[in-house]
């Protein structure tokens, strides 16, 4: 239930981030701003908070598909942020990561290897665009994805700045609620589109609203994870979120360095 106290917090939220964006763009003296667009609930929210930081003609969001991937929603929140058509730019990135993966003889069966060259590709575009633009990415990651090493380092989780990375997934519902977000889109499952029908919590193996809980109580609250007892999650699903984090923990410290 999304009661007032919660809206109060997530405005002081929004208030912050939007701070935080005006403050970063001011500092390094730039003016544009390029996010690749999903059309997933965290992307909507980054390119919304973006809009109420900036200029909205000095914003370029993109849009990556796949083949036949569906970007309606993406072109949804562009259109509900009142971004220019000609400032939104749709790229298909079939071609390039097929020959990839043809070269590199990865097989239709690997979609974890395939998902990462899709990711990275599409950083490849965005990160082009920006150069032209001379302009900063911003990325949307939130805090559950980073913990969870739920990310593809040098691709989605590339970015000049990370509006989200201090909002859990579900506090970014929240702040999803608030902003009046298109209800198509705060419904859809969580997915990083990376093949068909793909969604994060079938891959995770458990949803956002446990592996949340879990996270605070780890990482916030810095208990160890043989005392975290959460009504309604199995000790099992709690080991089982804790061994996703150690296990990308090395995300998190890599380039290793002397």
């Amino acid at each position: 239930m999304y009661n007032v106290d919660m809206a109060n917090k997530s405005k002081q939220k929004i208030e912050k981030i939007i701070e935080f964006i005006e403050n970063t763009w001011a500092k390094q003296s730039m003016q544009y701003a390029v996010i690749g667009v999903s059309g997933g609930i965290d992307s909507a929210v980054s390119l919304s908070l973006l809009a109420r930081s900036l200029p909205k003609q000095n914003i370029f969001p993109v849009l990556l598909p796949y083949g036949r991937q569906n970007m309606d929603d993406a072109k949804t929140i562009c259109v509900w942020n009142s971004i220019s058509q000609e400032n939104l730019i749709e790229l298909n990135i079939k071609k390039v990561v097929d020959t990839i993966c043809s070269q590199r003889n990865i097989p239709s069966s690997d979609k974890v290897r395939r998902g990462n060259v899709m990711a990275r590709v599409r950083m490849i575009f965005v990160y082009d665009l920006a150069k032209a633009k001379n302009a900063l990415v911003c990325g949307t990651e939130n805090k559950s994805e980073h913990y969870l090493g739920y990310f593809t380092r040098f691709g989605d989780a590339a970015s000049d700045i990370e509006p989200l990375i201090s909002l859990y997934k579900t506090q970014v519902r929240d702040l999803a609620l608030e902003l009046g977000i298109p209800q198509q889109i705060l419904t859809k499952h969580p997915s990083a589109g990376l093949w068909s029908e793909q969604t994060d919590e079938d891959e995770l193996g458990f949803t956002y609203e446990q592996a949340d809980q879990v996270l605070t109580e780890l990482i916030d609250k810095k208990k160890k994870v043989d005392s975290i007892v959460i009504e309604k999650i199995s000790p099992e699903t709690i080991q089982r979120i804790n061994a996703r984090v150690q296990s990308n923990r090395f995300k998190l410290e890599v380039p290793y360095t002397i």
